[in-house]
């Protein structure tokens, strides 16, 4: 990276991730909310439940990884989480992944262009902020359940 390059940068990569890691722990909190009976099975205007938009993040944050890494682009299938604890172990396991893949990402790559897994194609930075959009923008979707259920959602401002 040069000078220039340096000066430009907003985050840093360990920035990048704590932030991510931040909404992850939030969303870890949302599922916990919910009462058990309702995680897999509550919906509001025939959106889906929030234990499948929960497994959906499962199934992004490592994959996306995999592929910023090693430019292979390989589709994942989450396995199947029938309680809230299964969700939330894999949860747990899903973050220390994270957590141990995202050092071993050149930070040049983050510049990069590439379509991952054979649709999107942008930079990778551009990529991981989606990725952490989309958990945002369902996790609302956990706030209209729990608030229609009496529950009082964690604070969406506590990362």
């Amino acid at each position: 990276m040069t000078p220039a390059q340096s000066s430009a940068l907003v985050l840093s990569p360990e920035q990048f991730l704590q932030h991510w890691q931040g909404h992850r722990g939030l969303t870890r909190r949302v599922i916990d909310a919910f009462p058990d009976d309702k995680l897999f099975t509550y919906s509001v205007g025939n959106m889906r439940p929030f234990s499948t938009l929960a497994m959906e993040f499962v199934g992004m944050g490592v994959p996306t990884l995999n592929g910023v890494i090693t430019k292979e682009w390989k589709s994942y299938a989450a396995p199947e989480a029938k309680t809230k604890a299964d969700i939330l172990k894999l949860w747990d396991e899903t973050t220390a992944e994270i957590n141990t893949l995202w050092p071993t990402i050149p930070p040049a790559r983050f510049q990069e262009v590439d379509k991952a897994f054979g649709q999107w194609e942008m930079t990778i930075y551009a990529l991981l902020l989606y990725v952490v959009d989309n958990e945002i923008h369902h996790r609302g979707q956990g706030y209209v359940y729990l608030r229609s259920l009496g529950v009082e959602p964690p604070p969406f401002y506590e990362r």
